[in-house]
């Protein structure tokens, strides 16, 4: 599925050595897409690399990129532009979380975790934008369950992923008319490594990561859906461990739900 679709279209995915972004990567290179992978892991870009190149003949572009830096960025989206002629697709998977209280939190975490989850996505989809509007292309945007139901001890990671929201919901509907699609895509819990990779409250990663307090869907069975849906050109899909349920009593009794919910989505027992 896809392949007519995407057969030479150049996808580039943030973040794409690791997790969701590494399973996207692998699942357009098998459908013929030209990759592109912007990543801070140096040593698992060139491997990564060398695997889509070797099992799946993939034409891939492997770059250094914090997509914090603005520069960095502006680099990256240079080469792949140099390097393909052009983007068809756009993926902003780049992102970290931190597990402290809000009021412990120094501000140089809500600094760092915007500007990753925020301005990284920002400074890559202006700088691919118009590429992607010339090939009436796609944005795809990597939110959150938190964007409906905000996770406790997570501020700055909720405020990023409402932030990416309040941004690409207006891209949306400026670009509508130009032929090009924004998809943003809230996962549910992913057996991915951003918990091992979590800041705490001074900054530094957190030694013991918290266990999922749900089941974990795969990083391949998220990007398959994502797939299915850029195929589709969706404007956005929700794949959330959290059931309609959940959404509905979210929305319906906020206060019931953020009491008896919330804790057990944050990993946190509920008092009784």
């Amino acid at each position: 599925m896809g392949r007519g679709v995407f057969q030479q279209k150049v996808v580039v995915i943030t973040g794409g050595c690791a997790g969701i972004g590494r399973a996207l990567a692998l699942r357009f290179a098998q459908s013929g897409a030209r990759i592109a992978i912007l990543d801070v892991q140096d040593e698992p870009l060139v491997a990564f690399r060398q695997q889509l190149m070797d099992k799946l003949n993939a034409d891939v572009l492997a770059l250094h990129c914090d997509v914090a830096d603005e520069q960095a960025c502006e680099q990256a989206m240079r080469q792949v532009l140099e390097h393909f002629g052009g983007i068809d697709i756009l993926i902003n998977n780049a992102g970290i979380t931190h597990r402290s209280a809000f009021a412990e939190t120094d501000l140089t975490v809500f600094q760092r975790i915007m500007a990753v989850n925020y301005f990284g996505a920002l400074y890559c989809t202006r700088l691919a934008l118009p590429s992607i509007v010339q090939r009436r292309g796609q944005v795809i945007v990597l939110s959150s369950l938190s964007g409906f139901a905000p996770l406790l001890y997570r501020s700055a990671y909720n405020a990023s992923k409402h932030a990416l929201h309040g941004l690409f919901e207006t891209l949306r509907m400026e670009v509508r008319e130009q032929g090009v699609n924004v998809m943003l895509v809230t996962p549910g819990y992913t057996a991915t490594d951003i918990r091992k990779h979590a800041l705490q409250a001074d900054g530094s990663v957190i030694s013991s990561p918290v266990a999922s307090p749900l089941g974990l869907s795969s990083p391949t069975e998220v990007a398959d859906d994502i797939f299915r849906a850029a195929v589709k050109r969706r404007r956005q899909l929700v794949l959330s461990n959290v059931n309609w349920r959940a959404r509905l009593l979210a929305r319906l009794l906020p206060g019931l739900f953020e009491r008896w919910m919330v804790p057990r989505l944050s990993g946190i027992k509920p008092k009784s």
